[in-house]
């Protein structure tokens, strides 16, 4: 099965799941106050469903438009724009002949149930698998920046240790990123002295013209020799595997970061390059490529060898079910917390982060390209966090554009009238139907253009 079947499978898995369980956090509460359920739908019915049964007052069914999905509550304006029905006086099961904080709880529902959710995920995830992460404070000598321009924007040298950022101590090698790309300002080590620079506020559009060296910061590899192909230009020059080279024409060297300017100097030369074996020092010649290259395949066999030669340590936390529950509260607030401060980006210009808005394509993208449960679960968290957030936005026609007209009748005891929340319909539509055309637009131009 292709990567892009298993990505297709995965997103809409993911997306049925999530969607189902919005519409029932709307649903449940309906029900319970006695209003009226009309519609209970996956995707979208526009002209016919692909199936449907009623149950009671309830149209069950499964739309063909995969853009969503929705509950039909009597007497509510909602994407149906059922005029008729709200020109008539209202009925004891109607959503408008319900108490405010009743429509309130209705309307909330569907975000409360998606963070719970989140939550509920995180919580299995840290019981089920726990945490094993490389311990950032344990890299030996620093990071290795494997792209010089990110590097030079964020300000940011191969060797400099990641103490925090916005002063919030690091603790995973694979937490500096999500911090970098949300904070303001980092705290390095460089040759032990503590410096502290300002984060670019470009640095996301920065990261996006540079897609493909997004992840540029990472462990350094140590240049030992793995593997001489048969049709290498140094397969005579007396390379084992496991030779750790620690010099290459008379310069010191540890890590590939270290080799590959030395090799760049000597191109279509032979050098002198010294090798530890079994605990020895051998001197040997060795031809370098024209393109600056050994011609050998070099790093460590596998990430725990990195740990038992002292790299860099791993950090493994396991959780009991009662562990579990703060851990997964924490990582569901902090998840809707970066979130927060990534739409604040999107809403500066200045930062260029709207170039990272994606639309089906960049979630269906979120996936992994194999069946993996935990990344799977961990990524249907991740977009439940979303959907809390993007339906809360104060839009007419999301779930937070209800919730600020009912909070507005709370407050001041008015209910807006039924053509203006109508006409509020509209215009939310109108705005949606734009961000989508934005987002997946976006999603467009990456594929073609980047």
């Amino acid at each position: 099965m292709s990567p892009i079947v298993i990505k297709t499978i995965q997103f809409f898995l993911s997306l049925s799941i999530l969607i189902v369980l919005h519409e029932l956090g709307h649903f449940i509460p309906a029900k319970y106050f006695k209003t009226r359920v009309e519609k209970f739908y996956l995707f979208f019915d526009v002209k016919f469903s692909l199936f449907k049964k009623k149950i009671g007052e309830t149209e069950y069914g499964i739309g063909w438009l995969p853009l969503g999905g929705y509950v039909k509550i009597s007497g509510m304006i909602d994407e149906s724009m059922d005029k008729e029905a709200m020109a008539e006086e209202p009925k004891e099961w109607e959503f408008r002949s319900k108490p405010a904080w009743q429509r309130l709880i209705i309307m909330l529902g569907g975000v409360t149930v998606n963070f719970i959710l989140a939550v509920v995920i995180f919580i299995g995830l840290a019981y089920a698998y726990g945490e094993t992460y490389i311990a950032n404070d344990s890299l030996k000598d620093g990071v290795w920046v494997t792209d010089t321009t990110l590097g030079n924007a964020l300000g940011i040298e191969t060797g400099d240790k990641v103490i925090a950022v916005d002063g919030k101590k690091i603790k995973a090698l694979n937490g500096i990123m999500p911090e970098v790309v949300y904070g303001e300002k980092i705290t390095l080590e460089r040759d032990g002295n503590i410096i502290e620079k300002d984060i670019p506020v470009n640095f996301i559009e920065t990261i996006s013209d540079n897609r493909e060296n997004a992840r540029f910061i990472n462990y350094r590899n140590p240049f030992v020799i793995r593997e001489i192909p048969e049709d290498s230009q140094n397969k005579d020059s007396g390379f084992k595997a496991g030779d750790a080279v620690v010099e290459i024409a008379g310069t010191p060297v540890e890590y590939q970061d270290q080799v590959i300017p030395v090799l760049e100097a000597n191109k279509g030369k032979s050098v002198p390059v010294l090798v530890i074996r079994d605990g020895k020092k051998v001197n040997l010649n060795a031809n370098v490529s024209d393109e600056g290259k050994f011609g050998v395949y070099a790093g460590l066999n596998s990430l725990e060898e990195f740990e038992e030669k002292g790299y860099f340590k791993f950090e493994t936390l396991n959780y009991t079910f009662l562990e579990s529950i703060p851990a997964g509260w924490n990582k569901g607030v902090k998840t809707l917390t970066d979130y927060i401060k990534g739409m604040k980006k999107i809403f500066n210009p200045d930062t260029g982060a709207y170039k990272e808005v994606g639309g089906f394509a960049a979630i269906g993208g979120m996936f992994p390209d194999t069946w993996n449960w935990p990344a799977f679960w961990g990524t249907t968290a991740f977009i439940s966090i979303i959907l809390a957030f993007m339906n809360i936005l104060p839009i007419p026609a999301l779930d937070g554009g209800h919730v600020m007209f009912l909070l507005y009748e709370m407050i001041t005891g008015r209910k807006p009238s039924d053509k203006f929340l109508e006409y509020a319909q509209i215009t939310g539509f109108f705005i949606l139907i734009a961000l989508l055309l934005f987002a997946n637009g976006n999603d467009v131009y990456k594929a073609i253009f980047k």
